[in-house]
């Protein structure tokens, strides 16, 4: 096992209540949609994707409650993985992020049509078609420690321009997603070059603190607003933190993946910590030593409270300019 040591963080938000929201007219349990009679954007906004990652589902939980609607285009939500989120517990918060394998590696059509069965493919599947008609995504996520909210854009550079248009102070990564999967956000036509569909994806912060569901609740509104389904005049009162200058994009060189159950960092890194020289010790994995590879190298989210074999315990990266 890892010998990093980490203590439970507090469960200080309240687990959302669902029910209401798994009867649909669109024939798919907890997917709801908003209509307006104008054409316009088909935006997706999706919350758990992992179980126990809730701030996102509370933020859309409350948009749903609000009765807004769109001006024009249409508002889809989707609680993503329930099976998980029916599980947690908050004695044990960390165990209830997936079932059987993780929902945020499946979305590729070599796996989603592939054969094998899991109750994450089983969900991917049934919502696959929302995905794919979406012409903007947004996908509300949250983190094993505190940290800064961070916009996950991909590569492509009007992700990086839409994000950074936000007027949000969270900090934009540029990420080609992970070697053990695709992520929905990198899912077919969003992550085609020539194409313009837009996603993002927001981790809130701390999965289970109340500025989590800040962030998630003004990312949401924000993004909302950016793709023209709704007027910033529709948004409820206290929705929105304030317009911030955003600082400059990470872009994410490198990732660092435990090779042994025995991995460690060598302090309590939370992220966003920038290490001024290169080679410097920041773990150990099976005694051998971890190191930055450049100057000024940015730890993002840095974690080992989900520790496995092959698993990323923090990407590297370069702030721009």
């Amino acid at each position: 096992m890892s010998g990093q040591p980490f203590k439970a963080h507090a469960v200080s938000l309240t687990p959302p209540e669902l029910s209401g929201w798994a009867a649909s007219a669109t024939g798919v349990a907890h997917v709801q949609e908003r209509s307006a009679a104008a054409s316009g954007p088909e935006v997706l906004v999706t919350a758990l994707v992992h179980g126990n990652e809730y701030s996102g589902a509370l933020a859309l939980d409350e948009f749903l409650r609000s009765g807004l609607r769109p001006r024009c285009g249409r508002i889809t939500a989707v609680f993503c993985n329930t099976a998980a989120f029916a599980r947690f517990d908050a004695s044990q918060p960390d165990a209830s992020r997936f079932v059987d394998e993780d929902f945020n590696r499946v979305w590729s059509p070599e796996r989603l049509d592939g054969a094998r069965q899991s109750t994450e493919l089983a969900r991917a599947r049934e919502i696959r078609p929302f995905v794919e008609r979406a012409t903007h995504l947004l996908d509300l996520h949250s983190m094993h420690e505190p940290c800064e909210p961070l916009l996950v854009t991909g590569l492509l550079p009007r992700n990086i321009a839409f994000a950074q248009g936000l007027g949000t102070a969270g900090q934009v990564i540029v990420d080609a997603g992970h070697a053990d999967g695709v992520r929905m956000r990198d899912y077919g036509p969003f992550g085609e070059a020539g194409g313009a569909r837009l996603a993002l994806l927001l981790e809130a912060g701390q999965h289970w603190a109340s500025s989590s569901l800040d962030a998630a609740r003004n990312v949401l509104m924000r993004f909302l607003v950016a793709s023209g389904a709704l007027a910033r005049g529709d948004v409820p009162e206290g929705w929105l933190l304030p317009d911030v200058l955003p600082p400059p994009p990470i872009t994410v060189t490198d990732r660092v993946v435990a090779k042994s159950m025995d991995f460690a960092f060598v302090q309590d890194f939370r992220g966003g910590e920038t290490i001024p020289q290169a080679g410097t010790v920041i773990a150990h994995d099976a005694g051998e030593p971890v190191v930055t590879p450049y100057d000024d190298c940015v730890l993002v989210m840095p974690s080992v409270r989900q520790l496995r074999l092959g698993v990323t315990t923090v990407r590297l990266g370069r702030r721009a300019g």
